[in-house]
């Protein structure tokens, strides 16, 4: 009967207007920090602070717009299968990269 009740509750979440203003607001902070990172030379650290900040903005877009917050658990395992499985092939990438005798390491 818990499940029942947990199925129809996942179904008809619905989200205040008031949370998709908040998030448009941080993804528009978050677009104006990347721009505002790529006129400031931190060296090495510009591509990783793009990265974390495109990250973050790709998180709060699954979680509230594709509406993976209130899902159920099963999309939530896809959801991690995925982005576990995209870490994996860049890892398995970045260690091929990093192995080869042709950088000046």
């Amino acid at each position: 009967m818990t499940d029942q009740k947990e199925m129809e509750a996942a179904s008809h979440h619905i989200v205040s207007p008031v949370i998709y203003v908040v998030i448009l607001f941080a993804l528009l902070v978050g677009t104006a920090a990347t721009v505002w990172a790529s006129y400031v030379d931190l060296g090495v650290f510009n591509p990783i602070l793009a990265i974390g900040i495109a990250c973050t903005k790709a998180t709060l877009v699954v979680l509230f717009f594709m509406h993976v917050k209130y899902s159920s658990r099963l999309t939530k395992l896809t959801v991690f299968c995925g982005v576990f499985t995209f870490l994996t092939l860049i890892g398995m990438t970045l260690a091929d990269y990093i192995s080869r005798a042709w950088g000046s390491w």
